[in-house]
């Protein structure tokens, strides 16, 4: 389970000229405390560690402080007004999300523009005009209410879904009839890391949950305990039916659904982002029946796909690094008896889904997407035709159904929806975006270079045709490189305004990743976390010495683990880079375990309470390797008051360190802070845009755009 999501918020860049050419900023004075801890004979003073509070009156005080420093300089930014109204003016066109069929009905979202958040619709017909089933934008009055997951009961007749407030983790879970709009009484709370799974006979749904946290502490509290619930219709959640916990095993979570013929509830097991996993599940045939330990080794991953009858089809890396599909008939689960069905490829098998009896595998071919169609035996169907460089995903269904949807999506064009005939293998645009961003004037290719080891590493580069290779272009350089999340080619509007404006485009596919399998995420964790590093520097290189770029036209970006990303190779090649980016990073290596579901990242990062490791970790730590005296990129480092999955104390303790540090001289380093948002998910289109701009306009001042 991918606890650490992916920020794809915008953008960075800058030169050391900033602050020649205007007063030199005041930074608000933050106080220092004697804190220390003994790490196995070391100790580490941790100064600003009062700023972890997020609830303390002298925090909240530091923040105000440090906005106002920071919005006052971007509000002087003379570009700021003309980005915005053009990531205004792009941004206002429709978008549809890929439609599904239950019960009778069809639900796809939709967003007419400018509305912060996505509405959920319903018809009988796709060919019928839709009607609102669920607007999250009249659930608040600044559009910071979110709608997360929702489900559909078989009958086509409720629907469960999820809601967040300002971009927390926390779910709260309602149910609504479908024919009159109207909530009914059942309210859950305190639901975390959870999908919503429907019995067959629409008489409740399974969640997952934590115990309420102490008052005060939702946002920081270590979540722990998980726990996998029935609810049933019309019942108070005090009521709810606990269907398993693990008292012995605090870092255990669990989801479970319900298999398409209604007869298994299959439960995940997860250990924060350890990609090993255990599988268990529950005969729902039989009423009391006992919850079987299917899968109880975890050594390897093994991610349900569907169930044929007794057997459970799975993706895993057992004995496939790149992965493959296996069957493991439940009557008969010992491992002699266990069928390969379709056997690893040279290409990494990134997610497998079935429809209408056939199953897609969705691969990596060097980050880019390529799918083939198989029955669900293993014997070969077709290869699709995908349009070009880029992302594709979807091909999901009932076992019945004649299509199915899928998006496809590249650097420069945004994702239309394609309608899948199954029987022909034939596709045709179900719907596609109009933007006013002309993709034709641009340019995508996928490079290599060597990382410091030799390895050999993929970028994508994306630019205006015709550029000059003369080390002039700005030029911004993306990367993650971590918990096994792939990088892959997809439109972005905050680009798109960066590639309008003269930006280049890099995006580099690190270690740690999942691009090319499990050897190479190993090959960036733990004690080999410099890999990574390494690979985005040599990226940086790369682009310098084939004129790209320059070291005063260079930004890096990056978001959550990207961000921490960005603040180690700030940190430690500081004159390499003009401008920085960290965003919701994790920038306190030594205690992210302390906080919310930071100690589901040790399978990473490892863990300080591990000498090695420690060692590791404070080598790299973004927060404890900033040098007093140092001359840093200029920097805008951005967080959110609500983000509960990278708390903000970790960007509110590096800016500290950070001003403090700063050369004399050196180019602005800032931080800006989101009010009523969170780690990036579901954040109000406005604030999107607001940011946005305020990047952009960063950059424009800094590189004198």
């Amino acid at each position: 389970m991918k606890l650490l999501l992916l920020s794809v918020l915008p953008v960075l860049l800058a030169m050391p000229s900033i602050a020649a050419d205007s007063a030199p900023l005041k930074y608000p004075a933050t106080r220092q405390e004697k804190v220390s801890d003994d790490y196995h004979g070391t100790r580490i003073a941790d100064p600003y560690r009062w700023l972890e509070d997020d609830n303390s009156e002298e925090t909240k005080a530091w923040v105000k402080a440090q906005n106002e420093v920071t919005f006052g300089y971007l509000k002087t930014l003379p570009r700021r007004e003309e980005i915005k109204s053009r990531l205004t003016k792009l941004w206002n066109y429709e978008r549809v999300g890929r439609p599904f069929e239950q019960g009778g009905r069809w639900f796809f979202t939709r967003n007419s523009g400018l509305q912060n958040q996505s509405v959920l619709y319903t018809t009988l017909s796709l060919d019928a005009e839709p009607v609102v089933l669920l607007d999250p934008n009249a659930m608040s009055k600044d559009g910071t209410v979110s709608l997360t997951d929702y489900e559909p009961s078989e009958d086509g007749k409720l629907l469960a879904y999820g809601t967040s407030t300002g971009g927390s983790d926390w779910n709260e879970v309602r149910v609504r009839d479908i024919a009159t709009g109207k909530d009914l009484d059942d309210h859950l709370r305190w639901v975390k890391f959870s999908g919503i799974s429907w019995m067959k006979d629409g008489s409740g749904f399974f969640y997952s949950r934590y115990d309420e946290p102490k008052s005060g502490a939702a946002l920081t509290e270590k979540n722990e305990f998980h726990k996998l619930y029935f609810h049933k219709l019309g019942t108070a959640q005090s009521a709810d039916t606990l269907i398993y916990e693990r008292r012995d095993h605090a870092d255990w979570g669990f989801g479970g659904s319900v298999t398409e013929d209604g007869r298994y509830l299959v439960i995940q097991v997860w250990k924060g982002t350890e990609p090993k996993n255990r599988v268990y599940y529950k005969d729902l045939k039989t009423p009391d029946s006992k919850v079987i330990e299917l899968l109880n080794e975890a050594d390897a991953k093994y991610d349900f796909i569907d169930n044929d009858g007794s057997v459970f089809l799975f993706r895993t890396d057992l004995d496939a690094p790149r992965h493959r599909v296996i069957g493991i008939d439940v009557t008969q689960p010992d491992r002699k008896s266990w069928r390969e069905i379709v056997p690893q490829s040279r290409d990494m098998l990134d997610g497998v889904s079935t429809v209408g009896g056939q199953m897609f595998c969705e691969y990596l071919q060097d980050a880019k997407s390529a799918v083939r169609c198989f029955d669900l035996a293993g014997k070969p169907i077709r290869d699709l035709t995908l349009p070009g460089i880029g992302s594709a995903g979807g091909f999901g269904g009932k076992r019945e159904d004649k299509e199915t949807f899928y998006s496809f999506t590249s650097f420069t064009e945004p994702g239309a929806i394609h309608r899948l005939d199954l029987a022909s293998g034939e596709s045709r645009v179900w719907r596609r975006p109009k933007v006013e961003f002309d993709g034709g004037g641009y340019e995508t290719k996928q490079v290599f270079f060597n990382s410091k080891d030799g390895t050999r590493v993929p970028m994508f580069i994306v630019h205006k045709k015709g550029i000059k290779l003369d080390g002039q272009n700005p030029v911004l350089l993306y990367g993650y490189g971590g918990f096994e999340i792939s990088l892959t080619p997809g439109f972005s509007l905050a680009r798109a305004v960066w590639l309008e404006m003269g930006g280049v485009f890099a995006m580099s596919n690190l270690r740690g990743g999942g691009e090319y399998g499990a050897e190479w995420h190993e090959a960036g964790i733990k004690l080999k976390k410099q890999n990574v590093f390494d690979d985005f520097i040599s990226a940086a290189e790369w682009l310098i010495a084939q004129r790209y770029t320059s070291a005063t036209k260079l930004a890096i970006q990056g978001g959550s683990n990207g961000g921490l990303l960005v603040g180690a190779c700030m940190a430690q090649r500081p004159e390499l880079f003009a401008a920085a980016l960290p965003a919701v990073g994790v920038m306190d290596m030594l205690r992210f375990h302390r906080f919310t579901i930071g100690w589901g990242w040790k399978s990473d990062y490892g863990s300080s309470e591990n000498a090695d490791e420690f060692k590791a970790l404070l080598a790299y730590s973004p927060l404890h390797n900033l040098k007093p005296g140092t001359r840093y990129p200029a920097t805008l480092v951005t967080t959110a008051d609500h983000d509960d999955r990278v708390v903000p104390a970790h960007s509110f303790k590096f800016s500290a360190r950070l001003q403090e540090c700063q050369a004399k001289e050196g180019p602005p380093v800032l931080i800006r802070i989101e009010t009523s948002a969170g780690h990036g998910a579901g954040t109000a289109l406005n604030k999107v845009i607001e940011e946005t701009a305020d990047e952009w306009a960063f950059l424009a001042k800094a590189l004198g755009m």
